[in-house]
């Protein structure tokens, strides 16, 4: 992974703790597919001054060829992929917040992901949101979206139950099935580091 510390030749450096004092807000947004992550991230960016949305699927769409399958079980192959999809992110997350920018970040980060990337950025001290809406929510809204990424192989109710087993407690879980998006997004700004 990039050290975020490491400053490219010809930079004016300072010190690390005053780097950390300097950082912006981050907020980390996960759930299942069709929980509602971009739509919500895409709204609290826009109440900051200066503020960056980082989509971590962004970065697993720049691969041309050789991407792997990513599905209800991941090979090796795809797990390498989606860790290096989740390093890039966190990497632009990290120069995003360390240039002061208020950051919003947004993937799919269910169980040994949600805690790789918790620990990994824990000195930014990211404020975690995790949408939780119920499997027919999903169900819905997935069907109602131009993309699908559930079928018949690959249900919701795979992604929902792992987020509930797999996952720990940690942040804010917010059950979105009835909220309206500007209350999900009050909750968000309101939330603590």
């Amino acid at each position: 992974m990039f050290d975020f510390y490491d400053e490219p030749a010809g930079m004016i450096s300072c010190p690390r703790q005053e780097r950390i004092a300097m950082i912006a807000p981050l907020y980390v947004i996960t759930g299942a597919m069709a929980a509602g992550k971009s739509t919500i991230a895409k709204a609290p960016v826009q109440r900051f001054e200066k503020s960056a949305h980082v989509g971590g699927d962004a970065f697993l769409r720049m691969i041309t060829k050789g991407g792997a399958v990513m599905g209800p079980v991941l090979g090796s192959e795809a797990i390498e992929q989606l860790h290096l999809r989740q390093d890039i992110a966190m990497y632009a997350v990290r120069r995003f917040v360390g240039a002061g920018f208020t950051t919003v970040y947004r993937d799919i980060l269910i169980g040994a992901d949600f805690v790789r990337v918790k620990q990994a950025l824990a000195d930014l001290s990211p404020r975690i949101v995790v949408l939780n809406p119920d499997v027919e929510t999903l169900a819905r809204r997935d069907a109602e979206r131009h993309k699908t990424g559930y079928g018949e192989h690959f249900p919701p109710n795979v992604l929902a139950e792992a987020l509930q087993k797999d996952t720990p407690r940690e942040g804010l879980w917010l059950d979105t099935s009835t909220m309206s998006i500007e209350t999900v997004v009050e909750q968000i700004i309101r939330t603590r580091r």
